[in-house]
């Protein structure tokens, strides 16, 4: 099972010995790969050969922002979309209330709740179409993605880690 660790992880950055500052990375190149499913798979690989896997780094290189367009924009879409999710919190609330009430069985709070939601999330779907609007009647979906992916080790683990993604490469079917 694979964690996943980021910038409010906790107090096991320290103890990690990780950067509390952005920072660039170090090491030496051990492998190179088009994907970042291929250079995790090298380190799981590594990982499995005893390798010191906490010297290692994987780095994207040549990064971009790729915007994918998912559809067009329009008031109803957008008025739905936010009655949608603000049922959903509304429903949420609702039912909280709901467990907190005085009254047994009473579903008032549930229908309040999710009515108030609907009614939230249209104004405030709204309000940000209606804002942004004169740049922005497509939907996007953005995700910032790597030309190549780098693998990196410590200088002491480097050569080690080199043969290892060697062998990696050399077998079949992978």
């Amino acid at each position: 099972m694979a964690t996943v660790t980021g910038a409010f992880s906790g107090s096991t950055r320290a103890s990690q010995g990780l950067p509390k500052v952005p920072t660039p990375p170090t090491g030496w190149p051990i492998g190179s790969y088009e994907t970042y499913a291929e250079a995790h798979r090298a380190v799981e690989y590594l990982a499995t050969n005893d390798f010191p896997v906490q010297d290692v780094t994987i780095v994207g290189v040549d990064l971009m922002l790729v915007e994918r367009v998912i559809g067009r924009l329009s008031w109803p879409k957008v008025l739905t979309t936010g009655a949608l999710s603000g049922a959903w919190f509304g429903l949420f609330v609702g039912l909280l209330l709901g467990v907190f009430s005085q009254q047994t069985m009473s579903f008032a709070p549930i229908f309040v709740g999710l009515l108030s939601g609907v009614v939230f999330g249209m104004v405030f779907a709204s309000v940000g179409y209606a804002t942004t609007r004169s740049g922005r009647e497509i939907a996007s979906a953005s995700q910032l993605v790597a030309g190549r992916y780098d693998v990196l080790a410590q200088p002491r683990n480097a050569e080690k880690g080199r043969d290892l993604l060697a062998r990696l490469a050399m077998r079949p079917g992978i």
